[in-house]
């Protein structure tokens, strides 16, 4: 029996569907399906039941689906020690990302590693909506709060505080907010998922909340545009400090009402599992942690953020 059968044999007994099964690892369905019938044939029993509505595990399958997993989990991990004893980094990394973070920072920083790393290859998925790794063909995913699924494996890249946000020019036109209250008097740009519009906005002064109903004539479900609409002067905006990391420190848009603190969040990197660590996934663990630290040491070092307040996220 091949390796690369049973792989297939796994993903079908996941999905339970050769179709679905298929698309996940990029083959045609014809092709899972032979590989299906030589590992049936190879063990003289069936492992699934096919019926024109569903596939199920028979019995054999049952037995013989955890054992396999076990074998494969064994030399996966034989594999990865071999290489990270001989500190090699290679093959393809597929990684989602949100769309500010994943195309203004994290995607230069992961082309400096495929010029150190030429083995390596790059699929990024942006996307501002939470991956499923059981059907987003990615390893790992960056994304902003710890995981909630707790059969997910993460790891802490940075806390990362949040800011309120205008450009320059539209402070212009407009005396900038110095306490909520203020807030009633601007247009607002807000995130949308999933047709819910993100226009309550919260603060926190001291021990005191502060909530806000705002009003605004821009929404998107694409974090990236409303970074853009902030950054051309079209209102105000709470953004990840991250993300506006590079408009902050040219200038190019300002923190206001820095006294009231929008609801700070984490950056991890989450993978579906521990078996997916590989030596390529610590290093852009390694890599993305040491990179955003030096991003909040520059926001720091200009005044936008305060180090106190990193100290209280940790």
């Amino acid at each position: 029996m091949q390796l690369e059968d049973l792989q297939v044999i796994l993903k079908v007994a996941e999905f339970r569907s050769i179709t679905a099964a298929a698309a996940s690892l990029d083959l045609r369905t014809a092709t899972a399906s032979a590989a299906i019938k030589r590992v049936e044939s190879a063990l003289g029993v069936d492992l699934f039941i096919r019926t024109t509505r569903q596939l199920r595990l028979s019995s054999a399958g049952e037995r013989f689906i955890p054992k396999c997993e076990e074998a494969l989990l064994t030399l996966e991990l034989a594999r990865q020690d071999l290489k990270e004893e001989g500190g090699q980094i290679d093959g393809e990394l597929r990684i989602g990302a949100s769309s500010d973070l994943g195309r203004n920072l994290v995607t230069p920083w992961l082309d400096e590693l495929l010029l150190c790393h030429p083995g390596l290859s790059l699929k990024v998925n942006i996307s501002d909506s939470h991956v499923d790794f059981y059907r987003d063909p990615v390893d790992i995913a960056l994304r902003y709060g710890p995981p909630a699924d707790a059969n997910l494996y993460g790891f802490k890249i940075c806390p990362v505080p949040r800011l309120l946000c205008a450009a320059p020019a539209y402070l212009q036109e407009i005396d900038a907010p110095l306490t909520p209250d203020d807030l009633s008097s601007h247009n607002g740009l807000f995130y949308q998922l999933h047709e819910i519009v993100h226009s309550s906005w919260e603060f926190h002064r001291g021990g005191d909340i502060y909530k806000v109903r705002m009003s605004g004539n821009r929404s998107s479900n694409d974090g990236d545009l409303v970074r853009r609409w902030c950054t051309s002067g079209y209102g105000l905006a709470i953004k990840s400090c991250l993300d506006m990391s590079t408009d902050l420190l040219s200038g190019k848009v300002l923190a206001v009402m820095q006294e009231y603190k929008p609801k700070s969040t984490e950056l991890w990197l989450v993978s579906p599992g521990r078996q997916s660590i590989t030596p390529t996934v610590r290093l852009v663990r390694d890599t993305l942690r040491n990179r955003c630290a030096e991003v909040l040491k520059q926001l720091v070092d200009s005044g936008i953020l305060a180090q106190q307040d990193l100290e209280m996220l940790e």
